[in-house]
């Protein structure tokens, strides 16, 4: 045994026999399922798809008929569908055997230095085109243009020295190559290129398209929720689908209600998947104890939105009506307790400006004075203050203001 352990044909020979006698998963065994995104899952694949923004998508309806393309600057809120608009005008421009080798799509936000546009960009925007299929079907479906698409992500991240050079790379290669822009704040693009670009406003979604949509996408994964959730769905997501999935995904997640496929049929994430013959233990659903088919609650939502729950809200204005002066430290506990809870400073100042200023029992000229001391709280969050002793100022400083005669 010792000797034929140097003996390659010897090992090799061992090596097939034990394989023969022993069982082996197959090449072709299906793995666990994996819970996909849901963004991307109905991510929209065409600009009929895309909702609640009927004039963009009209506008480039024409340009896709015409063929005739432009520098694009796309720029609204966030979750409203800028990148999945051009994304689906990219796959019908050019179809599935185009869409890798004309499209290049970029985040900003990572890759935000001069050297990407040097490197990266210019070198995309210097590639020669690939040819359209010669099928006579693909090109009546798909127009093919001679040019292709660069995507920047989130491009008001980029420095003003690489949106300097993006200005020569769009007058160089405009012949062979569009950029198209997706940004929150169109502020922060520089007017060179804000001027070479057609700009596209996407508004936040309308509340009976986001309602159909998400009410579409629970009946597809087979969901169930109560009456109400998707309303407070919306609310918290202030009109950015993104972060409605996602919270959906969540909460559907965390209740074990979401549906999967497994082997050609649908199951509930509550039952334990069929495990093939293999050793990798992380193929095992870890929510395979869990019970199945619950309904997403508000209660749920709410707790995985961070939001500060009502009686929290309600028992900190309670101590601020009595004063600063004298109550100090019950103020001072009060907000120990929320820090020591986890809510974040952020959503303690949203659930304050909603309780105090729209409450009809605080008279109109306490309410003025609050409104500069909110702002003032919102200004040093971003700044980076710390969040206990700013939320303690402003409690002392509304405090103050609700206990004036």
């Amino acid at each position: 045994m010792a000797a034929s352990f140097f003996d390659n044909k010897a090992r090799a020979k061992l090596a097939a026999e034990k394989g023969s006698s022993s069982t082996r998963p197959t090449q072709d065994a299906p793995a666990a399922p994996r819970m996909q995104p849901w963004v991307e899952k109905y991510r929209p694949k065409s600009l009929e798809d895309v909702k609640s923004q009927d004039h963009v998508v009209n506008v480039l309806r024409r340009m896709l008929n015409s063929a005739a393309l432009p520098h694009l600057l796309m720029y609204g809120p966030p979750g409203t569908g800028k990148t999945s608009t051009i994304l689906a005008l990219s796959r019908e421009l050019f179809g599935p055997e185009l869409f890798s080798s004309r499209v290049l799509e970029l985040n900003a936000s990572d890759e935000r230095g001069i050297t990407v546009v040097r490197e990266r960009i210019k070198t995309f925007a210097q590639q020669a085109l690939i040819h359209a299929p010669a099928s006579k079907e693909y090109r009546e479906k798909y127009p093919c243009p001679a040019f292709k698409i660069i995507i920047l992500d989130e491009a008001d991240s980029l420095t003003q020295d690489s949106q300097s050079a993006l200005r020569r790379v769009m007058e160089n290669y405009a012949a062979v190559t569009r950029i198209a822009f997706c940004c929150n704040y169109v502020t922060r693009i520089i007017d060179p290129i804000a001027s070479r670009c057609s700009k596209f406003r996407f508004k936040a979604l309308a509340g009976g398209d986001a309602h159909g949509r998400i009410e579409e996408i629970l009946k597809a994964e087979g969901v169930a929720y109560e009456d109400g959730v998707i309303d407070l769905t919306l609310k918290l997501a202030d009109g950015d689908l993104r972060k409605a999935l996602q919270l959906l995904q969540s909460a559907a997640r965390l209740v074990g209600a979401t549906a999967v496929v497994e082997n050609g049929h649908t199951s509930k994430r509550g039952k334990k998947p069929k495990v093939v013959d293999d050793e990798d233990e992380e193929m095992v659903d870890a929510d395979a104890d869990k019970p199945a088919n619950k309904a997403i609650t508000a209660v749920i939502l709410n707790e995985i939105a961070g939001v500060v729950p009502l009686d929290v809200v309600d028992d900190l204005v309670s101590v601020m009506m009595k004063g600063a002066t004298q109550n100090y430290n019950k103020i001072s506990t009060a907000v120990e307790d929320i820090v020591a809870s986890g809510w974040a400073a952020t959503e303690v100042l949203g659930s304050l400006y909603q309780k105090l200023i729209y409450d009809d029992m605080i008279s109109s000229p306490k309410k003025c004075k609050i409104l500069p001391i909110l702002s003032s709280m919102d200004k040093r969050l971003l700044d980076g203050s710390e969040e206990t002793l700013s939320i303690l100022d402003m409690v002392c400083q509304i405090a103050s203001v609700l206990a004036a005669k």
